[in-house]
């Protein structure tokens, strides 16, 4: 269970990469500071790409990734 609350959530299964980082930045940039996108993702390459966009992007901060069966999940808040 997630300890923020998820203000939008961006479905980008069946999209291999770079689609999902680029329409997570897409929706980032929409947000205000303080939100939390939620990514649903199928592409298992999505938890080091989102990862290292995130870790080299000025303003966002990953919060979490989950893998789960099918799905992998990421939440990512727009801090400024």
């Amino acid at each position: 269970m997630t300890e923020y609350e998820i203000t939008e959530t961006l479905d980008v299964q069946g999209e291999n990469c770079p689609m999902p980082v680029v329409k997570t930045k897409q929706n980032i940039d929409r947000l205000e500071a303080g939100e939390v996108l939620e990514i649903l993702a199928t592409d298992p390459g999505s938890m080091s790409d989102l990862g290292g966009w995130a870790d080299t992007t000025d303003g966002v901060e990953l919060l979490d990734q989950e893998e789960g069966d099918d799905i992998y999940t990421h939440y990512v808040r727009k801090t400024e």
